[in-house]
Parts: structure tokens; C-alpha cells; sequence
């Protein structure tokens, strides 16, 4: 009898695969039209029409490492699936801050989520933002689902100095992209740059454009040349070139990943065109005979 209800009511959308009150297909579909006029409204705050999708929202929670203490801290929440993905990864929700600029937003979220922190302001500005709660313990984690290209490199580089300030350093700065590359730049000629290690998951295919997720962590403290020790000096400029090679080749690496899955894509949908086409005039075929016969047969009674 129970399995009978479970699946009857998932079929309805009341429950999720854990058994577990999940959404109705009117409240999702609600969700789509508030994000969507929020990025007509506002594009720069929004950064795409839809939100993440269920794959890239596992994705980004998956980086999470729960054992670590302390807050997790998620930038843009927008609607609520990454949200909902890290609670099902088994972040609890005590620990979940979520910084949210547009109000309406934030009132959904506080509806779809109890006990989860929502604070309404600007998550380029992280410490500013939350005041005490910056400061009360290190964040285990901060998952950003911003667009971050949609905002100068200087700004990009502000945020994830700040993330690293106020993270803990066993802990992932988590941002995913649909671009080729790194969103914050390997390598910059800004004064504020910062050195990190970056890692790229594998394209997340069944997100809607495909996504990757990319997590940054500090690389340690950038330690000044000492002009009085001319081999360290050499050693030291020695480390920069090969990072700046490895950072070129990574990047070039990325470049030519996404070229070859756009040919594969395009080369995929000419073949199924053609076999549609080619199916077509199969079945098309029989029916151009028959009525040859049948126009034959008019003209010889005639």
C-alpha cells in the first residue's frame, strides 16, 4: 500500500526519489517564470533565463566536503535547486547561509526552506553583507552560482579574495560556468590578483547549456622576492614561468575540449537530419508505387 502512495504521489510531483515532499509541476514551472523575469528585469544579477539544472546542482554539492565545520555559504541561490541539492548531499540547515540580492527571492526561499539563513544583499561583497555572521566561524564552503563574467575581471578577483579570507582552508571556493575557461582569470595583470589552485570537473551534459564546475582553493601565501638572494630570485621567477606555461596549456586544453564536442554535436545532428531524411524516403517509397500504379491504371481505362 505504501509503495502504491509513494509512487502515486511521485507521479503527481509530491515526493522525490528519497520519499521526501518534493515540488508540483505548477510550483516548478512558477520557479522557471519568477527566474526568468528576474534576468528580463535584470540580466547582469541573473545570469541565464532558467535556473541550474538538477545535474549541475548535484555537481556543485558534491564538492562540499561535509566533514569540514563550519557554515557553507551559497552566493546567487536564485530559485533554490543548488540549495536543495547541497540538503540532499546532507548539509544541514543550520548551516546554510544563502546571500540573495533580489527580495523576491529571498521570500521564496525562506518559504521553500526552513532553517536555512537567507540574507538579502550583495554577494560580491561577502563580509559586508553578512556582518557578524562573517566573523562568527570560517565557512566550510562557498558555492557561487553568479555570473561572474558578467562583471569586470577586477571584481571577480575582489570576490574570491574575500571567499579565501573568510573560508576555511581546507574548504572549496565552488562556482560553476557554461564557458570554456576558468571564469576567474589563471592569470592576470591586475595588481589585485590572487593565487589560487583551480580544478575543472568534466562537462556536466545533462544541464541545459552544459556546464562545468570549477573549485578554487588559496594557493598559499605569495611570498615577496628578495633582491639580496639573487638564486632565490631566479628560483622564484623560474616557479612563475612554468606556472604561467601550465596555465596556457590548461587553457588551451579547455579551448580545444569544447571545440571538439561542438563538432561532435554538429556532426551528430547532420548524421540524425540525414537519417531522418533518408527514413522519410523509405517510407515514402511504397506510397510513390502505389500511386503510380493507381495513376497508371486511370490512364489505361481511359
Amino acid at each position: 500500500m505504501r509503495s502504491h502512495l509513494n509512487s502515486k504521489s511521485r507521479r503527481k510531483g509530491l515526493e522525490d526519489a528519497h520519499g521526501r515532499p518534493g515540488r508540483s509541476l505548477p510550483a516548478m514551472i512558477a520557479d522557471e517564470a519568477r527566474f526568468f523575469k528576474a534576468w528580463v528585469e535584470n540580466p547582469t544579477t541573473t545570469g541565464a533565463v532558467s535556473p541550474s539544472g538538477k545535474a549541475l546542482a548535484r555537481a556543485m554539492a558534491r564538492h562540499v566536503d561535509i566533514s569540514v565545520p563550519g557554515p557553507v555559504i551559497e552566493l546567487g541561490p536564485g530559485t533554490g535547486p543548488v540549495t536543495q541539492a547541497l540538503l540532499d548531499h546532507g548539509v544541514a540547515p543550520d548551516r546554510l547561509i544563502l546571500i540573495e540580492f533580489d527580495p523576491a527571492f529571498c521570500k521564496m526561499l525562506e518559504r521553500k526552506f526552513s532553517g536555512v539563513k537567507v540574507v538579502q544583499g550583495d554577494a560580491y561583497h561577502i563580509e559586508d553583507t553578512l556582518g557578524a555572521l562573517a566573523t562568527a566561524e570560517p565557512a566550510s564552503a562557498i558555492v557561487s552560482s553568479l555570473p561572474l563574467l558578467n562583471r569586470p575581471e577586477a571584481d571577480r578577483l575582489s570576490l574570491l579574495r574575500e571567499a579565501f579570507e573568510l573560508m576555511d582552508p581546507r574548504g572549496n571556493f565552488i562556482q560553476f560556468t557554461y564557458g570554456m575557461v576558468s571564469p576567474v582569470p589563471r592569470r592576470s595583470s591586475s595588481a589585485n590578483a590572487v593565487a589560487f589552485h583551480a580544478s575543472a570537473s568534466a562537462p556536466v551534459w545533462m544541464n541545459l547549456p552544459p556546464a562545468r564546475v570549477w573549485c578554487y582553493r588559496p594557493a598559499g601565501e605569495v611570498v615577496a622576492l628578495d633582491e639580496a638572494r639573487p638564486h632565490k630570485v631566479f628560483i622564484d621567477r623560474l616557479k612563475a614561468g612554468t606556472h604561467r606555461v601550465r596555465d596556457e596549456i590548461l587553457d588551451q586544453r579547455d579551448r580545444i575540449e569544447t571545440e571538439i564536442r561542438l563538432v561532435r554535436d554538429r556532426m551528430r545532428i547532420d548524421f540524425e537530419l540525414r537519417a531522418a531524411r533518408l527514413r522519410k524516403d523509405l517510407e515514402m517509397k511504397p506510397a510513390m508505387a502505389l500511386w503510380k500504379k493507381i495513376n497508371q491504371g486511370k490512364r489505361k481505362g481511359l
